[in-house]
């Protein structure tokens, strides 16, 4: 079952037990998957690949709403933030660790002969493209620019 309809069916059950916040956030979710196959004019399929990106995008959008609310001293606004984060997040595959991704980096590193900063975007690329949806864009960012440093 693709993802699209794991969302519409999490979406549905959220209508019957009446749980607000998980209405919230599905339906952010949904409007952004359907954004995105209109997005190229003809209402088409997206890959796995797209849907994850969307809910990570989804997940960070909250979580970064969350710690703006936190340091301004609003807690009662970034609860239902992370709370929607959180619904979003099991649709996710589960994060690796950062040895995980240091042994990727440090295969990639060895397999291309990546030598300092100069490498940086060509192993960026490589990493993010070999760990897409299972590794924080910005945890892999500062893992290569230890390795590369």
């Amino acid at each position: 079952m693709s993802l699209s309809k794991d969302i519409m069916t999490a979406l549905k059950e959220a209508m019957k037990s009446k749980d607000a916040v998980a209405l919230t956030a599905l339906r952010a979710v949904k409007s952004a998957i359907l954004l995105a196959q209109t997005e190229s004019g003809a209402k088409q399929e997206l890959t796995e690949e797209q849907e994850l990106k969307i809910l990570q995008k989804q997940v960070k959008q909250r979580k970064d709403s969350a710690a703006i609310f936190l340091d301004q001293g609003r807690e009662d606004l970034a609860a239902p933030e992370l709370a929607e984060a959180e619904v979003i997040s099991q649709f996710l595959p589960e994060a690796m660790g950062v040895e995980e991704i240091t042994a990727v980096v440090e295969q990639i590193i060895a397999s291309i002969g990546a030598e300092g900063m100069k490498d940086m975007g060509k192993v960026m690329g490589m990493v993010s493209g070999q760990l897409a949806g299972k590794a924080d864009g910005k945890t892999i960012s500062t893992i290569v620019k230890a390795k590369l440093a």
